[in-house]
Formats: structure tokens, sequence, C-alpha cells
């Protein structure tokens, strides 16, 4: 089942971003085409230059990093506990550890960066 889903999302991804690619492209061409040389900007995309928002990008992705590692940890000690809790092919149990601890990397990181906000 898992495989259909991914090879599904990667061929709508693609698509989407082909068809968004090919519209620009011909809405650029319009534009230039009736010497509208100045709104042919429009369509770039902004570049959010936020020095603030990425400034230790070294710390957040360790922090992920390190929860994600806490939460393989959690999933191995749980399994030596019980075993059928975390393994088999239906278990959702250490997918969702997994992603509480990964959750909680990015939560430490906003709060980190919201007490440096605050201070300054």
């Amino acid at each position: 089942m898992m495989p259909e889903v991914i090879v599904t999302a990667v061929v709508f991804f693609a698509t989407y971003h082909i068809i968004r690619l090919i519209s620009n492209h011909l809405l650029k061409r319009k534009l230039i085409k009736a010497e509208q040389y100045e709104r042919v900007g429009i369509l770039e995309e902004p570049k959010v230059e936020n020095d603030e928002s990425n400034r230790y990008p070294s710390l957040k992705w360790g922090l992920v990093a390190l929860m994600t590692g806490l939460g393989f940890i959690i999933i191995e000690v749980m399994g030596l506990f019980n075993r059928e809790m975390v393994r088999g092919r239906d278990a959702v149990l250490p997918l969702g550890i997994l992603m509480v601890c990964i959750s909680l990397g990015f939560l430490i990181y906003f709060f980190i960066m919201n007490g440096k906000a605050v201070k300054k």
C-alpha cells in the first residue's frame, strides 16, 4: 500500500510543478509581448530575507536530529518491554512516537528563538 501512495504523491507533485512552470512561462511571454517589462517581475517568487527566522539553522537541525534519535531510542526501549506493541506491519505507535519527538525538537527551537527575541 505504501509504495503506491508514494508514487501517486510524486506523480501529482511533479505534475503540479510542470503545469506551474509552463503557465509562468506563458504568462511571462504574454507580458513581454505586451511590452509590460516591469510587470514580469511579479511572477518571481519573493525571497524572504528574514535574518531573525533562520538565525541558528544548525541549532534547529541539531535539535531535530537529537529528538529524532531520542524517539528511536524510546521505540527500541518500548520494544524490549512489549515486542508486539512496536513491531509488525500495522504498528502505528513507532511512527507516532517519532513524529511527536521531531515536533518537540521544532517546538524547543521555537521557544528558544522566542526567548531570544524577547530578551533583545
